[in-house]
Order: C-alpha cells, then sequence, then structure tokens
C-alpha cells in the first residue's frame, strides 16, 4: 500500500495510507544501513509503500521510500558530515520571522532561501507580531519587503495577536503542501492556531533571559486545513547549517548574483576581491544589497 509521512518521531512514523486510514510504521532494517548521508532517512512529506501489520495497533512496515520531488536540509546538529531533513515534496515553505521578541537575523532568513533556492522551492517571508513593531521597525519591515520583493520573494506582515493579515496568511496557503519554519517565539503555532483552532497546538513563550523563544513543537508534523491544503509545522530551528551546496555554486542561489553570471572577469569569480567581478560592482553601487552580500561572505566561510 501507498502513503504519506504526516508525523515523524524518530523511529517511529505516522503514515497516512491511501485508504485514508493513519498507521504506525516503521522502517525495515536495510534502510538504517545505507549510506544516506542524512540523520533521518524519512522526513514529513515522504511518500511511501508500506505493508499493514496483522494486529490491533495499527502498524505496519516501511518497505519503500519514493523518489522525492523537492526538500529542505540543513546540516545536522551533531554530525557535521551529515544533513537532516526538515520536509520533502513541498509546494512552498513559509519563513515566519519576527523583527521583536526575538529578533531574526538577515543571515539567518538568507540561509533559509538559499536552501530553498537550491530545490527552487518558492518561498514566502511572513513578518510576524507586527502588532509590537514600532514606527523606526516597521519602516525596517518596509525596507526588507523592497529588497525581498525585488528578489521575487513575497512577503507580508502578521499578528496572531491582534489577527492584522490572517486572511493573506490564510489565501497564500491554499491548495498547497507548505513548509512553515522559523526560529522558536516567532508565533508559528499561534499563526496556525488562529487559522486553524481546531488544532489547538501548544505555544509557548519567550525567554526573559535572552528574548530567545522556547522550544514547544517537538516533532514536525503534517495537518490537513482542507482536502487540498496541507502544513507541515516543525521544531523552531536554531541554525541552518547549509548542506549540499558547494561554495562554487552558492551565488547561484542568490537571484541577483545569479543573474550576473558569466559576466565576471574569471569564470571561477567567488565574487570577494577578484578584478573585475560584476558582483562587487553590483554591490558598490547599490544594484545588491550590502546586507545580502554579507550573508554570502558569511555563508562562504563554513560552507
Amino acid at each position: 500500500m501507498k502513503g504519506k509521512i504526516i508525523k515523524s518521531t524518530g523511529s517511529w512514523y505516522d503514515i497516512l495510507g491511501e485508504d485514508k486510514n493513519k498507521y504506525k510504521g516503521r522502517l525495515r532494517g536495510k534502510f538504517k544501513i545505507k549510506d544516506l548521508k542524512v540523520t533521518n532517512p524519512i522526513a514529513v512529506g515522504d511518500k511511501v509503500e508500506f505493508e499493514p501489520e496483522n494486529n490491533a495497533e495499527g502498524t505496519a512496515i516501511i518497505t519503500d521510500i519514493l523518489p522525492r520531488e523537492n526538500y529542505i536540509i540543513r546540516k545536522a546538529a551533531h554530525k557535521s558530515a551529515h544533513g537532516h531533513l526538515i520536509a520533502t515534496n513541498l509546494d512552498q515553505t513559509v519563513l515566519i520571522v519576527t523583527l521583536v521578541s526575538p529578533v531574526t537575523s538577515l543571515g539567518f532568513i538568507d540561509r533559509f532561501l538559499v536552501s530553498a533556492e537550491a530545490f527552487r522551492i518558492p518561498a514566502i517571508l511572513v513578518f510576524n507580531k507586527y502588532d509590537l513593531c514600532d514606527a523606526e521597525t516597521r519602516e525596517h519591515f518596509q525596507q526588507l519587503k523592497k529588497t525581498y520583493e525585488a528578489l521575487g520573494y513575497r512577503c507580508l506582515y502578521t499578528s496572531g495577536t491582534d489577527k492584522t493579515g490572517i486572511n493573506e496568511f490564510k489565501e497564500i496557503l491554499k491548495n498547497k503542501t507548505s513548509l512553515i519554519s522559523g526560529h522558536s517565539g516567532v508565533g508559528k503555532s499561534t499563526l496556525i492556531n488562529v487559522i486553524a483552532p481546531e488544532l489547538d497546538l501548544r505555544v509557548g513563550e519567550i525567554s526573559s533571559y535572552n528574548d530567545k523563544g522556547i522550544h514547544t513543537t517537538t516533532f514536525a508534523e503534517m495537518f490537513d486545513l482542507d482536502e487540498s491544503t496541507f502544513i507541515i509545522d516543525t521544531p523552531g530551528i536554531k541554525e541552518l547549517g547549509l548542506f549540499e551546496i558547494g561554495e562554487e555554486e552558492l551565488s547561484h542561489y542568490f537571484p541577483e548574483m545569479r543573474e550576473l553570471l558569466g559576466e565576471c572577469k574569471f569564470h571561477n569569480c567567488r565574487h570577494i576581491s577578484e578584478p573585475k567581478c560584476a558582483v562587487i560592482e553590483r554591490v558598490k553601487t547599490g544594484g545588491i544589497a550590502e546586507s545580502r552580500y554579507q550573508s554570502y561572505l558569511k555563508m562562504l566561510e563554513v560552507s
């Protein structure tokens, strides 16, 4: 039987079968010894083949992982040579960010966008907690919106508290499978609860010690908002180490640098200090945002 992984808890996976029933599945041992270079061989969103076991618990054995259309992956926290799959088979990814309580760094935003670009997954930026922003912060948001929308990334602002932007947030999710991601504390669960109160996701608080979010979502899980709209809620991501992206191709995943491909003096230009570099010239003239270029340089250091 075929099915889709809707929750991953480590060694057990919740499967929604094509018969609309749910099963608790585990992998056959052969997958565990494959050199997959990931810490988790299966992620939420994966399509699998499985064999239901004849018992009252509704368990099943996963026999095959079907080819993936795409995926979002990050460097594993404790195994730098391995990746950790965040989610697979996505129509789009929605990054929830905040400019206050806590502040999402531009470097984190750009890393996430690079990861999405690597598999041509459309990305949307949702600036949450807009009700907490003062006039100066809202002006900063408008500047960021102008920068990112010029690159093709849709930006919107929301508030789970006063319901600002909620209708637009619901609309961008319609008829798609979307990954909802971001740091802990940015309000992912609150936003989801507003548009789908029946899910009643646990909501955490912000630590007064360091203004960081406290993890409340423990495992990635897929929810259906209607028969054609699916969202994947994930644990808050503290850091996003790039995986499977070499430094020679990194600039390809910055749209503003990709359009200058072939215009540098050297074909293997890294856009750091080379003469007649089209990217550096574009930064100097303001055609490429300084913050984006600095993000690129920081990624080069650890890629």
